[in-house]
């Protein structure tokens, strides 16, 4: 896997994935950015999240679940001093679809915490307490 930054002006920077894919990174106006795009620890954030609603959703999908919509909000916590790394996460999972069974999804997310989320077992590795729960939805 590569991907490369280019950085554009002051602190904004273009990130090119390895798949070909680009996004805007930048900063906040008082650290000289003009709000273009994400904060490098959202991206961060928001990787990790895409992570595991993948596996949530693969997983539910391959246990016959029928999945219409799939939600993952995020919360973070920072550490107060530098560097300010993530100390806390917390994922709340509103998964929505036809007679889904709250076991099944309960499990999906673990084996995604536990197995597959290669970003989530990482960040947790590194020493930040990483929380899920979820609530399912009729329809």
């Amino acid at each position: 896997m590569k991907a490369r930054i280019k950085w554009v002006e002051e602190v904004t920077f273009l990130g090119e994935a390895g798949s070909g894919h680009a996004v805007v990174m930048d900063g906040p106006p008082e650290m000289g950015g003009r709000n273009l795009g994400v904060r490098p620890m959202e991206m961060l954030l928001l990787g990790m999240g895409g992570c595991t609603s993948f596996d949530v959703i693969h997983i539910l999908k391959k246990q016959r679940q029928a999945v219409t919509d799939c939600v993952a909000e995020i919360e973070a916590e920072r550490a107060e001093t530098e560097p300010k790394v993530f100390t806390r996460i917390h994922v709340h999972f509103i998964v929505k679809g036809e007679g889904l069974s709250a076991g099944k999804v309960a499990k999906a997310i673990e084996l995604s915490a536990e197995k597959y989320c290669s970003a989530s077992i990482m960040l947790g590795n590194a020493g930040v307490s990483i929380t899920h729960d979820f609530e399912v939805v009729e329809g």
